[in-house]
């Protein structure tokens, strides 16, 4: 079954010394982590993403700053999704075209993937996937 794109709230324990959030399968992501990679020091205006996965899933965190992750739709709808929170994440199913912009300074993005690093598996064209 497909899942669609949505937010998903993290559980966050506060605690007078600092808060602590935490991520587990299949409580908050509805797939096994195979992968983790995190975006930082994005120059002001820079673009990352541009793409969709042919079979992977991701959840994308906003640990520290803040972005917008813009998802185009199949029928070309945008949406866009401003994440600043580290314990709110977006989940993005397999075929979402998307990229990350808008880093504020020291933003930092962390990236929860279902596979391994595939070239592959990367569909780079969005006229493929909307077909």
């Amino acid at each position: 079954m497909r899942h669609p794109i949505e937010l998903i709230s993290l559980p966050k324990i506060t605690d007078p010394r600092g808060n602590l959030t935490f991520i587990q399968f299949p409580q908050q992501v509805p797939f096994i982590i195979e992968r983790v990679f995190w975006t930082y020091n994005v120059p002001s205006g820079e673009v990352r993403g541009g793409h969709a996965y042919k079979s992977q899933e991701e959840v994308i965190v906003a640990l520290s700053g803040s972005f917008d992750v813009i998802v185009k739709l199949m029928n070309g709808d945008v949406q866009k999704i401003s994440l600043n929170r580290g314990d709110i994440g977006i989940y993005l199913p397999p075929m979402s075209w998307r990229h990350l912009d808008n880093f504020s300074t020291n933003a930092f993005s962390l990236h929860l993937s279902s596979k391994k690093f595939d070239e592959n598996d990367y569909l780079r064209d969005f006229n493929l996937i909307s077909q």
